[in-house]
């Protein structure tokens, strides 16, 4: 049976209404299955009515595991003595668009640990670079905490959008699962000039992360309501063997799921990718995914030869497929629950009517 007071909240939200944090934390806390089913069909009624059944794939180019930060959850901190470092040339780097661009893809996705080889000069002049060969192609970059300057001239030299997960909304949660010299206040400092620069821009968060609670997790969601990012990235937290959290447990598919839905119904038009880590805890968490409202899945376009060494995490999916294979499979993935990929950029756009309104 249908829990009415979250029923009302979920109808609450689909009329633009603000929820609470103490909302969220009463959905996150008191759904049941009933209520799980209610909130996924209704996000995937909102997805479909918006995006039809498509689903857009972006490209990602680990181009370097070289990172000078050492946060707590992730298999490439600088602590990590076992991690084996590697970072790709501009000409690796081109090669890996190319073979993007030959298979169809349309957005780029240029990730890497904060590695400091990759200053201003080198990056403006890969990023002049992609965008003079592919100019019709989305940018992304996913690189981590910079000035405002630097973000201007990589914006001004072609990139599109930007992905900054906010990891923890609540202050203290950032600062139990961050070292000390990585401040929760310049991370949203990144995320607000980001969005004042004109960058489409990306936030998230991890579910199950150690020390979080049901009522973190709403402020996250109180914050995505509140900052609207044009992308939201969440999965479940995956325990790396090489760093402090290597003996916790992996967070819940469930509760990831859940707040993929809810996001849905709160920002009906965002791009809301189904995460990698989805489909490493489980087989068709990526289908999943997309039936809870998701639609973007982001397959990896970096040489076979550095896949195992870009972990953030154990496990990780798709680490022994090449490229083509690797989009074969998840094109085959989305076909199989009546999902189309499509070959555009698929950029955000402001929706005011549904179809068929």
């Amino acid at each position: 049976m249908i829990n009415e007071k979250i029923k009302k909240l979920v109808f609450d939200v689909l009329l633009n209404k603000k929820l609470t944090v103490d909302d969220f934390e009463y959905i996150l806390t008191n759904y049941n299955e009933d209520d799980f089913e209610f909130i996924k069909s209704s996000a995937s009624k909102i997805a479909i009515a918006i995006f039809g059944k498509r689903i857009y794939f972006r490209g990602i180019i680990e181009f370097s595991n070289i990172c000078k930060n050492d946060c707590l959850y992730c298999g490439i901190r600088r602590s990590n003595s076992n991690c084996e470092r590697y970072r790709l040339t501009k000409d690796e780097i081109l090669e890996c668009c190319e073979d993007g661009y030959n298979f169809g893809y349309r957005t780029f996705v240029l990730q890497s640990g904060e590695d400091g080889y990759f200053s201003d000069e080198v990056m403006v002049d890969v990023v002049k670079t992609i965008r003079d060969k592919y100019n019709e192609c989305a940018i992304t970059l996913s690189i981590g905490e910079r000035s405002k300057e630097s973000y201007k001239k990589l914006f001004d030299a072609g990139a599109n959008r930007f992905l900054l997960r906010h990891e923890a909304a609540n202050k203290e949660l950032y600062e139990k699962i961050h070292p000390s010299f990585q401040k929760y206040e310049n991370r949203f400092r990144c995320l607000n000039d980001l969005k004042e620069i004109g960058y489409q821009v990306g936030a998230g968060m991890m579910i199950g992360v150690p020390y979080q609670t049901n009522r973190n997790i709403a402020e996250d969601l109180y914050f995505i309501q509140e900052f609207k990012p044009h992308m939201v990235g969440i999965g479940p937290f995956i325990p790396h063997k090489d760093t402090p959290y290597k003996e916790e447990k992996a967070g819940s598919i469930e509760l990831s799921l859940l707040c993929l839905s809810l996001v849905r119904l709160m920002l009906p038009n965002v791009l809301l990718p189904s995460t990698t880590a989805l489909g490493s805890l489980e087989g068709n968490g990526r289908q999943e995914g997309v039936l809870h409202g998701c639609n973007v899945v982001m397959p990896n376009l970096s040489p076979m030869s550095v896949r195992k060494k870009y972990l953030l995490y154990d496990n990780k999916a798709g680490v022994d497929l090449d490229a083509k294979a690797s989009i074969d499979t998840l094109r085959k993935q989305m076909e199989e629950i009546g999902y189309e990929v499509v070959v555009n950029r698929g950029d955000y756009k402001e929706i005011t009517k549904l179809k068929g309104d």
